[in-house]
């Protein structure tokens, strides 16, 4: 629980006034990454004993994989019986980016439940967006999801989410002004402090590109293609929303485009792919449903050589298997592009006056027809 041990340190940072971004933990040498207001919130890990941090932790994570099954559920638009949310819990534990998580003693788990949680509420329930503003303030990528609320014309929940964001970094400078300005002007832009971006630990679009290219820095090699998947992707993810009407795969396709488009998506970021595989369950799209479990239990980027700098020099069999999940991503988008293409021709020929297939015009008792169907 490497990462578990980090965010003790941070809250030692903060309880005895340390210097934050200044000290590294583990016999890894690892640094605090998160926004102060994240350490704020990991001050009380500091009074406890390690090891029983590590049993809550765990125990926690545990907890915080049954919600996010009920939420997937949700989004899906099921229901998780408890003998179901039993055995779907255990064998979610099975997923390379669930166990990843419990292993590292990460935070995930709460992120996404939190952004879940809070865009599977009602329309016009109270305060949302609030959840999802402070997801964002303790790990920056959730703040996407504020970008696809004004694409979808939801400014009042977006203007929740980004006052609540505010009000993260706010009380983050009050609490502790001198690691609040380091952060936003200057440790924000050191992603090496993150890690390699070119281990295979990291399952981003720069990761893919770095391996591919054998380049511990791919420049604009990553960069336009990630500012391409990322316009593309919310853009989908807006227009899935507006074709279906619903949520469900606007919200997929927007953490998936964070996952992609983010500098460095660790593989246990991944966590997404419980309420991916949740929505193609529900779907009927059984295959796509075990491609994708299979997928995402196969652990093949640590089959790999992956010692010192040798995923850097891969040979081209095994780019693949070192990026699993970008891959994944990419295919997850354009699949969707096909879909809401096919999707929006079919409403074309459906709707009244419009020509169909071949050219010809409907009769009044088909067009009827169709719109009733």
């Amino acid at each position: 629980m490497a990462d578990l041990l980090v965010y003790r340190a941070e809250g030692e940072a903060v309880v005895h006034g340390g210097d934050l971004y200044g000290f590294t933990a583990t016999e890894w040498r690892l640094p605090a990454t998160y926004p102060p207001f994240a350490a704020v919130l990991f001050a009380p890990a500091a009074w406890i004993p390690v090891p029983a941090l590590k049993a809550l932790f765990l125990a926690g994570n545990a907890l915080l994989l049954a919600w996010l099954i009920v939420l997937s559920a949700r989004l899906a638009g099921r229901t998780a019986p408890l003998p179901l949310l039993c055995a779907a819990t255990a064998l979610a534990l099975w997923l390379e980016p669930v166990f990843q998580t419990l292993l590292f003693g990460q935070v995930n788990l709460a992120i996404t439940g939190l952004v879940l949680w809070d865009l599977t509420r009602p329309p016009g329930a109270r305060a949302r967006g609030l959840a999802l503003g402070i997801a964002a303030g303790v790990k920056l990528t959730p703040a996407i999801f504020i970008a696809y609320l004004f694409l979808t014309a939801r400014r009042k929940e977006a203007a929740t989410a980004t006052a609540s964001f505010a009000g993260t970094a706010l009380l983050g400078a009050l609490l502790l002004p001198a690691a609040t300005a380091d952060f936003w002007t200057r440790r924000l832009f050191e992603t090496g402090r993150v890690g390699k971006a070119w281990i295979v630990d990291n399952q981003s679009l720069q990761g893919l590109v770095a391996r591919a290219t054998d380049s511990a820095a791919p420049g604009a090699a990553w960069m336009l293609p990630a500012a391409t998947v990322a316009a593309t992707g919310l853009f989908l993810a807006a227009r899935a929303r507006r074709v279906h009407g619903c949520d469900r795969w606007g919200i997929l396709l927007t953490a998936f485009t964070a996952l992609l488009v983010c500098p460095i998506s660790w593989s246990h970021h991944w966590v997404w792919c419980v309420p991916l595989l949740a929505v193609l369950r529900a779907e009927g799209r059984t295959l796509l449903a075990v491609t994708a479990a299979l997928l995402f239990t196969a652990r093949t980027m640590w089959l790999v050589p992956h010692q010192g700098d040798l995923d850097l020099h891969l040979p081209w069999w095994q780019q693949a298997c070192a990026a699993p999940y970008p891959l994944l991503g990419l295919a997850l988008l354009a699949g969707a592009a096909l879909a809401l293409r096919r999707r929006s021709g079919s409403l074309a020929d459906r709707r009244p006056g419009g020509a169909l297939p071949g050219g010809s015009q409907p009769s009044a008792s088909s067009s009827s027809a169709s719109m009733i169907r």
